[in-house]
């Protein structure tokens, strides 16, 4: 099969500037088409690192830019720092074959190099800001900025790639990208990148919880998408069933003090645990202690937690804003609305051995979610956008 030069840029990845879910899958399909013998470059944003180096075989070219102004007048110098650096690049090591762009944040580059040089690009729409913030925007003229964006990369591009079904819908009601040109291609995972031998009763109580008692974990951004403050208002109604059930949310974001303050409220401060950002380690650990994994989603393209849960063999409860979940086999399916995710976290504890609904989720991140097969869907995508 040909091997190709591929220009991959992206406001994150695992070895520069990392912000969430969209890191480790620029950064691991990266590798894996690097396993399959095509040469990949990544360019990102630095932050005291080497502004070129070469990681498990794939270039990063990492590039200083300007931290004035709003979200949307940085990406504008990001993607001026982008294309320069780009232009080195084909000086050195010749012409690319694709470009692949993640998200709206570097769209703006990647047009410039179609319009200046003529290298089709693809996009690949992780998650779009009508799903991350619905109603909720405190600056209006970025939303619609970052909305526009995200209609210009899917317009000008040679293919659209969409991680689920629901997302895939989601970007044709907002920017009617025809059918014909979008690819649904899921996220990955590594088996065995999450799972680790934990004793989970030292963890717990390490965070002042009884060792015994059973735990429910959150791992996301605070925000209104991943829906914290659903899963807080959950939880009175957990405690009726299970008095000692404790709830460690991991992440930070607009609604932490929101759920702490609810949590307050509630009176159920003393079964929250907020840890605000945690490292990668911490996180590691919390995923194999934990003995529920809820996923609160208002709105979920994807879900990489999911597959991280299942890599530990972790029952989920999860809303129906999740595509993946196969309901009764590889986790519970429940309402957006605290009442039903109560009831899914009740049904677990009830119904269900620890990891009983987690290693029929393992299965399916080995058949489905695995690089592998990834790289070689993603590869047919550049394929057809060549042609």
């Amino acid at each position: 099969m040909e091997k190709l030069r591929i220009a991959m840029f992206s406001w994150e990845s695992l070895y520069s500037i990392k912000v969430g879910g969209l890191a480790p899958h620029v950064s691991e399909l990266a590798e894996a088409l690097a396993l399959r013998g095509d040469e990949v470059h990544i360019y990102t944003r630095n932050r005291d690192m080497p502004p070129y180096e070469i990681v498990n075989g794939v270039h990063y070219h990492r590039v200083n830019h300007s931290l004035n102004g709003d979200l949307v007048q940085q990406m504008d110098s990001m993607c001026d720092a982008m294309y320069y650096t780009f232009i080195d690049s084909v000086t050195e090591f010749g012409s690319f074959d694709i470009v692949h762009v993640h998200d709206w944040h570097p769209v703006n580059v990647v047009t410039r190099i179609k319009e200046d040089l003529g290298i089709p690009f693809v996009i690949t729409y992780h998650s779009t800001e009508w799903g991350r913030n619905g109603n909720v925007h405190g600056n209006w003229w970025e939303a619609m900025e970052i909305s526009h964006r995200e209609w210009r990369g899917g317009y000008e591009s040679a293919r659209v790639i969409v991680t689920s079904e629901a997302l895939k819908a989601e970007i044709q009601h907002l920017y009617q990208i025809p059918d014909y040109k979008m690819d649904i291609i899921p996220n990955g995972l590594y088996e065995n990148h999450m799972r680790m031998e934990v004793d989970s009763g030292k963890v717990k109580s390490g965070y002042g919880i009884h060792p015994c008692a059973p735990v429910v974990l959150f791992v996301g951004r605070m925000n209104y998408q991943k829906g914290p403050d659903l899963l807080v208002q959950a939880i009175p109604r957990v405690l009726k069933n299970r008095w000692d059930i404790q709830f460690v949310l991991i992440g930070e974001g607009e609604m932490r003090p929101v759920c702490e303050n609810l949590a307050a409220s509630l009176g159920v401060s003393d079964s929250c645990h907020f840890l605000g950002y945690a490292s990668d380690d911490v996180k590691k650990e919390w995923v194999n202690a934990c003995n529920i994994m809820c996923v609160p989603s208002r709105n979920e393209p994807f879900g990489i937690v999911l597959l991280e849960a299942w890599d530990a063999s972790k029952n989920i409860v999860a809303t129906d804003a999740v595509e993946l979940v196969d309901n009764f086999r590889t986790g519970i399916t429940v309402y957006k609305n605290p009442e039903s995710i109560a009831w899914g976290i009740n049904h677990v504890l009830d119904n269900y051995d620890d990891g009983e609904l987690g290693k029929a989720g393992r299965e399916q991140l080995r058949e489905k979610y695995n690089w592998d097969s990834i790289a070689g869907k993603t590869v047919k995508t550049y394929m057809d956008a060549k042609s």
